[in-house]
């Protein structure tokens, strides 16, 4: 089924999509800030990935793909770059125009993000030696720092609404994965994570969509600040 990971992409994208012309959440008009900000993480995401695709860090399964790459990348990943962000993003601003007081108070908010911005920095550096583990903890917890010095609000919201979308993330992460097929569309290197599983899903996955999407809506959030300034 070599167009699984390209229907996962799709599948991700299409309800968000369609209903980005809802009229009440009118989602289409934040286009703009947001693909700034989906692009501003593929110049994060993109080298990173090529360069463990390169390493044999992880890698894919051509039975689940085209067949056609860019920068040893297959067009799937790259696609997951645009899908899985938009579709994201959607669902944190969808849920927060539905349940508007989805937020957390300061005060937790501000203990929750010191808790984890400590415990990522000593999970990378106690775990120096493992390539996954070390880059991803690290630039979550670097992440981290930014957004509270520069939209600790964002946070107050962000938490909750990761919450939510991890549902969905461990439908479509894994399948990715290997959940309910016979083989996973994306392997690891295990010798470079900390081979921890949650279910198929590398706990450091969750790290990783945590700031791809986190950056991507740190970009749109200040775009549109900039914006209401000018």
């Amino acid at each position: 089924m070599n167009y699984l990971y390209l229907l996962l992409n799709l599948g991700s994208l299409s309800i968000p999509f369609l209903f980005s012309f809802h009229p009440k959440l009118k989602f289409y008009k934040l286009w703009k800030p947001l693909f700034k900000g989906i692009f501003v993480s593929m110049l994060l995401f993109i080298p990173w990935d090529i360069i463990f695709t390169v390493n044999e860090f992880w890698g894919f399964n051509d039975s689940y793909l085209l067949g056609l790459k860019l920068f040893h990348l297959p067009i799937e990943e790259w696609l997951f770059f645009i899908c899985i962000p938009y579709a994201c993003v959607f669902t944190h601003e969808a849920l927060l125009y539905y349940f508007p007081k989805m937020i957390l108070p300061t005060s937790v908010t501000k203990a929750v993000s010191l808790v984890l911005i400590i415990s990522l920095a000593i999970l990378a550096i106690s775990n120096y030696n493992k390539w996954y583990t070390f880059i991803n903890f690290t630039v979550a917890s670097i992440l981290l720092v930014i957004v509270v010095i520069k939209n600790l609000a964002l946070l107050k919201t962000f938490y909750l609404t990761f919450l939510v979308m991890l549902i969905p993330f461990f439908v479509v992460n894994g399948i990715l994965t290997g959940s309910f097929i016979k083989d996973e569309v994306v392997w690891y290197n295990n010798s470079e994570n900390l081979h921890i599983r949650l279910f198929t899903i590398p706990v450091e996955d969750v790290a990783y969509a945590f700031s791809l999407i986190l950056l991507c809506l740190l970009v749109m959030k200040q775009t549109q600040k900039n914006k209401q300034l000018t």
